[in-house]
């Protein structure tokens, strides 16, 4: 009885040590809430960050053609799916921060999404033109749904993005088309197919709210608008002037519109071809304002509370970015992170964006009340930013 006491109290002494001594100790677990990956494009890796330390975690590499990739996040947002211009869907374990599955699903893949309850990863593709569904945890095929329109016909697929209900919304863009896939039964999907949309749909997003679905159309002025909580949901044609106009006007990048900025009751879209970001009420989709900046608009992207938004601009203007005060309607502040500014993304709560340049090869990371500069993050080529707090955002 004796040995027994003294061998629990050795025990228990161990144990008090491990807990108090850090050489002994288990690092306590790191949670994904505030981690994010930067798509180094040049190297084919994925930079896995930390938001609020403002550092580089790990750096995943084997990603392929990452020239045009993006990324989406488990609802967990431990998981991030990698889309590769390649045609490959890789899934990488942020927290053990190594690639777990890949896949060469296609011949040439520019997104996806992942479902509502998040049990499936949904792939948009330009060859063959279609989408893949994924089994999000295995990357087994369980849906493929070919984008053809006309016999033998496939279009390239674009501006996939979630719906409430095991939902998926994309556009068909040499077909002119908008089709709403529902997934509720992963083995049989029940197509709903919008005709005639409008000339050459090149992009599309989600409201916050999930109620409209909106696209670009490149092949005339318009955007073509979807309310997806009406009865019988059908396609209205909005904003006639969106686009390059009477007058005929370079493009020199056509802008994203995943990335427009919607801040209360107005929506901020970057105008094609023109110097200026368009402010659109919401509620009617009428335009309501113009706000002149400094170059062709790629990119504008609201801070989460709505006051800022943050403007990047395509060649030759690439190496600024402009702030614009939504209360004022003013341009407040402009920088200069470096060449080639290709993406935006803000902190959870806003009080940090993190912008790359990709010619400069570095991350700058600012503060978006003071401006000041808050972090430099040297990486080879990056693009795309992208922070696991979208995991939680509809769209995105």
């Amino acid at each position: 009885m004796k040995r027994l006491l003294l061998l629990l109290l050795s025990c228990a002494a161990l144990l008090a040590g491990c807990a108090t001594n850090p050489a002994t100790s288990i690092a306590s677990p790191k949670g994904s809430g505030d981690l994010g990956v930067v798509i180094e494009r040049a190297r084919g890796t994925l930079a896995i960050v930390d938001t609020s330390e403002r550092r580089v975690l790990a750096e995943v590499p084997g990603l392929g053609d990452l020239s045009h990739a993006s990324v989406v996040f488990s609802r967990d947002g431990g998981t991030a799916f990698v889309f590769g211009r390649d045609g490959a869907l890789t899934r990488v374990n942020l927290l053990a921060r190594r690639i777990e599955q890949r896949v060469m699903q296609a011949g040439n893949s520019i997104g996806g999404a992942v479902s509502q309850d998040g049990t499936l990863v949904a792939a948009q593709n330009y060859q063959p033109g279609g989408v893949k569904v994924f089994d999000a945890k295995t990357l087994a095929l369980v849906a493929d749904i070919p984008a053809e329109y006309a016999p033998g016909k496939l279009s390239r697929v674009v501006g996939l993005a979630d719906l409430p209900g095991q939902r998926f919304v994309f556009a068909l863009f040499d077909a002119d088309q908008i089709w709403v896939a529902d997934l509720a039964d992963p083995k049989a999907p029940k197509l709903t197919k919008f005709e005639n949309i409008g000339r050459q749909p090149y992009d599309a997003l989600v409201t916050p709210d999930g109620r409209h679905y909106i696209a670009g159309l490149f092949g005339e002025d318009g955007l073509a608008l979807i309310d997806l909580w009406a009865e019988k949901p059908q396609v209205r044609r909005i904003l006639a002037g969106y686009g390059r106009g009477q007058e005929p006007l370079p493009v020199f990048k056509m802008p994203h519109l995943r990335g427009w900025a919607v801040a209360g009751r107005h929506a901020y879209l970057p105008a094609i071809g023109r110097h200026e970001v368009l402010v659109v009420d919401t509620e009617s989709w009428a335009e309501v304002g113009r706000i002149p900046v400094a170059g062709q608009p790629v990119f504008a992207m609201a801070r989460p509370d709505g006051r800022q938004v943050w403007v990047n601009f395509a060649v030759p203007d690439y190496d600024r970015v402009q702030v614009i005060d939504t209360l004022t309607r003013q341009v407040v502040k402009t920088l200069e992170p470096g060449k080639a500014v290709l993406h935006m993304e803000f902190t959870p709560r806003g009080e940090a964006v993190w912008i790359s340049s990709r010619d400069a090869n570095r991350v700058s990371v600012f503060d978006t009340r003071s401006f000041a500069t808050l972090a430099t993050l040297p990486l080879d080529a990056p693009s795309g930013v992208f922070f696991t707090s979208r995991a939680a955002r509809m769209g995105f």
